[in-house]
């Protein structure tokens, strides 16, 4: 039975619960979120979601934030002429930006 996960061919040997094949690969059901043939799947009907031949599904892991370049986890001040701080390339993580 061939079906697509986040953008790639699987076959598996036939009809599978959602919350089976997450079992199977591993990933605890609550640090995902994920898609079923375009739509988002709320996490208390994961046990509901049969995977089947054709269906195309995307499975996102939660991941926490990092922390800014300079240290200490929190940008520095926000100071409008300091836009340089802005254009650096690379200079801001993730959730790491002016106040």
């Amino acid at each position: 039975m061939a079906l697509q996960i986040n953008g790639k061919h699987v076959d598996l040997d036939d009809a599978t619960r959602l919350l089976d094949y997450l079992g199977r690969l591993g990933v605890d059901p609550r640090s995902v979120a994920v898609e079923h043939n375009g739509e988002i799947v709320e996490r208390d009907r994961y046990g509901e979601i049969t995977l089947r031949a054709g269906d195309v599904v995307e499975i996102v892991r939660m991941v926490g934030g990092g922390v800014c370049r300079h240290g200490g986890g929190r940008p520095p001040p926000w100071n409008p002429l300091r836009k340089d701080l802005l254009e650096a390339p690379g200079r801001w993580h993730a959730g790491c930006r002016p106040e």
